[in-house]
C-alpha cells in the first residue's frame, strides 16, 4: 500500500467496531516503516514512557541508559539525590556519552572530554577558550521531564504533557494495596526480539493463547476486564493464591500484608500505555518494558519485584528460583510465538482476522494506537 493511504480512517472501520464485531489491525500496522514512524512521532515522543525502578539507582552517581526508537536516554541520581533524565548526546558534536548501567562522578564525553555534572551542567570544556560568545550555561545536557510514582520512574520527551498522576488516572488507586514503593527489584532480564512492539503487548494482554502457547507451563487462564480510567487498561484473573510460580511448584513466600479488593482476590494483568505491562500478584509483581528498536525489532526487559520484608527472609534465595523458572519458561514461549506471528504478518497473504471475546486487550490497544496515529493526519 502506498504510504499516503496508510492513515485513511476508512481502512480501520472494522477495527473500530465493538469487540465481538471487530477485526484486528491490518498487517501493515506491524510491518510498515511509515506507520511505525508515525507511532514514534505521535505516541513515544508525546507520552510518558516507563524508564525503570528507583531502586536501580540507590546511590549518587548511579545511572541507567535506555535505548529505544533511535533515541538514547541517561537516567541518573544527582548529588542532591534527585533523579534526572538527559538525552544521551554530547552538546559538542553529538557523541553518545554513556552506555549500559553503572556509576560515575561526572559524565565525560568519550570524544573530546567535555565534562558534565550529574545535574547535566557543562562544567569543563577544554579547548573552547578561543570560541567567541560560547556560553557553558547554554550547553548543558538536554533534560527530559522525569517523574516518579510508587518507586517507578517515567520520562517524557514532551514538555507539554500533563503530570504523570493525571496520565495514570485511577491506576494508583487500584495498585495502592501492593505498596510498590517498599518493593525491591531483585532481577532483570533482556530479550532482543524480531517482532513489532504491539504484538508483544497484545500477547501479554490476552488469555486466549494461554491454553495453547503455555500448555506445558502456566496452562489456561480465564480473565475478566477491569473498569479503568486513565492511560491504562487491565484484565483480572481470580485465584486464591499466587500464580507467579508454575502449577507444580508450591511457595512459602507470604502474601503482601494488607491486600484488599481485586488485589487480594487474584492477579491484575495491566498495560500502561504505550508499552509497559504489569503483572501484580498477591506476593510479588513483575513488569515488562517494551523498547521498540525498529518496526520489526523490540527489546523486552522483565523486572521482578518483591516486598523488602520478603527479600530479607532466609528462604528467599531458594524460593525465588521457582518464580524465575516460571517467568523464564513462560516468557520464552511468548517470545517465540511473537516472532512467529511477525513472520506471518509479513506475508502478502496476511489479512485482518476477527477478534474473539477473549481478546478485549487486543481491541483496547489497537484503538488506543489508532486514536493517536490517525489524529495526526
Amino acid at each position: 500500500m502506498h504510504p499516503i493511504d496508510l492513515f485513511n480512517p476508512d481502512h480501520y472501520v472494522d477495527v473500530r467496531r465493538p469487540l465481538t464485531e471487530a477485526s484486528t489491525l491490518p498487517s501493515w500496522c506491524y510491518t510498515n516503516v511509515e506507520f511505525y514512524q508515525r507511532e514514534v512521532e505521535t505516541i513515544f515522543l508525546k507520552h510518558w514512557n516507563f524508564a525503570g525502578r528507583l531502586d536501580q539507582l540507590p546511590n549518587i552517581g548511579d545511572f541507567i541508559t535506555i535505548d529505544f526508537f533511535g533515541e538514547s536516554v541517561i537516567v541518573i541520581r544527582g548529588k542532591d539525590d534527585v533523579v534526572r533524565s538527559f538525552a544521551n548526546v554530547c552538546r559538542h558534536r553529538s557523541a553518545r556519552l554513556l552506555n549500559g548501567n553503572g556509576h560515575c562522578r561526572t559524565i565525560v564525553c568519550p570524544y573530546h572530554s567535555w565534562v558534565y555534572g550529574l545535574d547535566g551542567r557543562l562544567i569543563r570544556m577544554k579547548g573552547m577558550e578561543g570560541t567567541v560568545n560560547f556560553n557553558p550555561e547554554e550547553n548543558s545536557l538536554r533534560e527530559l521531564k522525569t517523574e516518579i510514582w510508587a518507586g517507578f520512574i517515567f520520562i517524557t520527551f514532551s514538555p507539554e504533557i500533563g503530570p504523570l498522576v493525571e496520565y495514570l488516572g485511577d491506576l494508583a488507586e487500584h495498585f495502592e494495596p501492593y505498596q510498590f514503593s517498599s518493593m525491591r527489584c531483585v532481577r532483570q532480564k533482556r530479550y532482543d526480539l524480531e517482532c513489532n512492539w504491539k504484538l508483544y503487548i497484545e500477547n501479554a494482554m490476552e488469555d486466549y493463547h494461554t491454553a495453547t502457547v503455555h500448555r506445558g507451563s502456566i496452562g489456561n487462564q480465564d480473565c475478566v476486564p477491569v473498569d479503568t480510567h486513565g492511560q491504562w487498561n487491565a484484565i483480572h484473573l481470580e485465584a486464591p493464591a499466587t500464580i507467579a510460580v508454575l502449577p507444580e511448584d508450591n511457595t512459602s513466600l507470604p502474601h503482601i500484608e494488607g491486600l484488599y479488593g481485586l488485589a487480594e482476590q487474584g492477579t491484575y494483568f495491566s498495560v500502561i500505555y504505550p508499552a509497559t505491562f504489569f503483572a501484580t500478584h498477591q506476593d510479588c509483581m513483575w513488569w515488562l518494558q517494551l523498547l521498540p528498536q525498529a518496526v520489526d525489532r523490540t527489546t523486552v526487559v522483565i523486572g521482578s519485584c518483591f516486598p523488602e520484608s520478603t527479600v530479607e527472609r532466609p528462604d528467599f534465595e531458594s524460593e525465588v528460583q521457582k518464580y524465575y523458572r516460571r517467568w523464564d519458561k513462560a516468557l520464552s514461549e511468548d517470545n517465540a510465538v511473537s516472532e512467529w506471528q511477525q513472520r506471518g504478518l509479513s506475508s502478502s497473504m496476511s489479512r485482518p482476522g476477527r477478534l474473539s471475546d477473549y481478546e478485549p486487550g487486543v481491541h483496547w490497544i489497537a484503538n488506543w494506537v489508532l486514536d493517536r496515529v490517525l489524529a495526526a493526519t
